[in-house]
């Protein structure tokens, strides 16, 4: 993507000019994003798609002033009727089931993969909303069909009600006020509170963004570490010992001699070349345990190659990662598996100057339903 490249996406900002103006900094509201925007899911598949037990949907809905909120999957009857005011449901992570959406996501791509998580369809009926509230991310508010009024606002209360199932704020102070129609499209900042009402039948499209939390992530990576350790002593595990060990008065007390070396173990782990390099690829690049592969066909000959729409892939200056496994990668190969990160595909050109390793590991992706033959790229 050429990132100085103005786009009608961004209001004729470049992907650059955005980032280095609005992303997590101020809101930014774009007439006509995509104009003529007609919605790659019709409300039939969207509700098809809340059907499914793969599928995390939800069902808010107001009734008599009172806010409640039910789990899917939801079959037809279990919805209310179109005519119904005041209901919404929320299909999470629609760009792994439709090209075309993925294809919409793709857009946004300007922001690291890294970054990039899901897209939510989320329909509404006359007056349906999920009430005031503000995310922890990033987010760009697409409308897809008909009209939804937005209310916003730079909210210093960030305190919520606690007598509703929703995260809704207790005092919720608007600031600005919008009618999106399809195509226009709104990006707000991480806790910028904001309030959307449907008016008339309506579905918004929000592409939201990953912001790990500090203490996840740690998590997250000691576990890896841990398995990384493991493996390493596997074999001749080195034991505690203490053989300068003196008796003593006070038995519960902790040697200090097995702090230094627990201290000394966790220093060897983090001390291995790589190690949290890897781990932090191999977590952001894992896919979500909703998300399964159908096995491809073994033995096919590759022309052309392009990623499966739920597959993640990311490299940094030393790995390839392709969900939740990590590969060390140099010269060439490395250069045309970056360019599949990037691109998500490669042409039968591009694929003729891969050493055979690659293409038997491009091989073995194909197997497992991770990418696909593409002849469209020869």
């Amino acid at each position: 993507m050429d990132i100085q490249q103005p786009l009608s996406l961004l209001g004729g900002l470049t992907p650059a000019q955005f980032m280095r103006r609005h992303w997590q900094k101020k809101p930014l509201l774009v007439r006509q994003a995509i104009p003529q925007f007609a919605p790659p899911v019709l409300r039939s598949e969207l509700f098809a798609l809340a059907a499914q037990e793969g599928v995390e949907s939800r069902l808010v809905q107001l009734v008599k002033g009172a806010w409640k909120l039910r789990h899917g999957p939801f079959n037809r009857r279990a919805l209310p009727a179109l005519q119904q005011p005041d209901w919404t449901l929320l299909v999470q992570g629609v760009d792994l089931h439709n090209d075309a959406v993925h294809a919409l996501m793709q857009q946004f791509r300007f922001v690291p993969e890294a970054r990039l998580d899901d897209l939510m369809i989320s329909y509404a009926s006359n007056g349906g909303g999920v009430g005031p509230h503000f995310d922890s991310y990033d987010v760009f508010l697409l409308q897809a069909h008909g009209k939804r009024r937005w209310r916003i606002g730079r909210q210093k209360d960030l305190a919520l009600r606690d007598d509703i199932p929703l995260k809704v704020l207790a005092q919720f102070e608007p600031e600005e006020e919008f009618v999106l129609e399809p195509g226009d499209m709104l990006y707000l900042p991480p806790r910028y509170a904001h309030d959307g009402i449907a008016e008339g039948e309506c579905m918004t499209y929000s592409i939201g963004f990953r912001a790990p939390a500090r203490a996840e992530l740690a998590q997250e990576l000691l576990v890896r570490l841990a398995e990384d350790a493991g493996d390493a002593d596997e074999g001749k595990p080195l034991l505690y010992r203490d053989a300068g060990q003196e008796a003593v008065a006070q038995p519960a007390h902790i040697p200090a001699g097995l702090h230094e070396f627990a201290r000394e173990a966790l220093s060897r782990a983090l001390a291995q070349p790589l190690v949290l390099e890897r781990a932090l690829g191999e977590y952001l690049t894992e896919p979500k345990p909703s998300v399964w592969f159908e096995p491809g066909d073994a033995g096919v000959m590759l022309e052309g190659v392009r990623l499966d729409r739920k597959s993640r892939m990311m490299y940094d200056a030393q790995h390839i990662f392709i969900n939740g496994e990590s590969y060390r990668a140099a010269g060439r190969d490395a250069t045309l598996m970056r360019r599949l990160a990037d691109e998500r595909q490669l042409t039968a050109r591009e694929l003729a100057r891969a050493s055979d390793d690659a293409l038997e590991l491009l091989s073995s992706w194909c197997d497992a339903g991770w990418a696909h033959v593409w002849t469209g790229g020869n």
